[in-house]
């Protein structure tokens, strides 16, 4: 029987983000001179998981993405999603009220 992908399935644009991620991932291991097995060990989950990553799986739990990037010394990238939400101001923004100054009428 099939698995029920209804949950995993993401839009293209998503799904090549997920890949960018995910080579991204494998460049910094690259640039560290280590090895799938090497990071798994360090972010204490299984080679095919780090393979799952470095090749954009969606499936992947985003606890399991921070212990690799722990294990690369990426942690603090973690922080860059979402920091800069400029919809989100402007959406704000809108929402501000105009506060008038009260009358000077006695």
């Amino acid at each position: 029987m099939a698995k029920n992908t209804k949950g995993t399935k993401l839009p293209r644009k998503l799904e090549q983000k997920m890949q960018v991620v995910g080579e991204q991932i494998k460049l910094a291991r690259l640039r560290r001179n280590l090895s799938v097995s090497q990071v798994a060990e360090r972010a204490t989950c299984s080679p095919l998981t780090v393979s799952r990553i470095e090749k954009g799986a969606p499936t992947v739990a985003i606890g399991i993405y921070l212990r690799v990037l722990y294990a690369l010394q990426l942690e603090d990238d973690i922080l860059w999603l979402a920091k800069e939400d400029a919809l989100g101001k402007a959406l704000q923004d809108l929402n501000l009220k105009n506060r008038e100054r009260a009358s000077k009428k006695e």
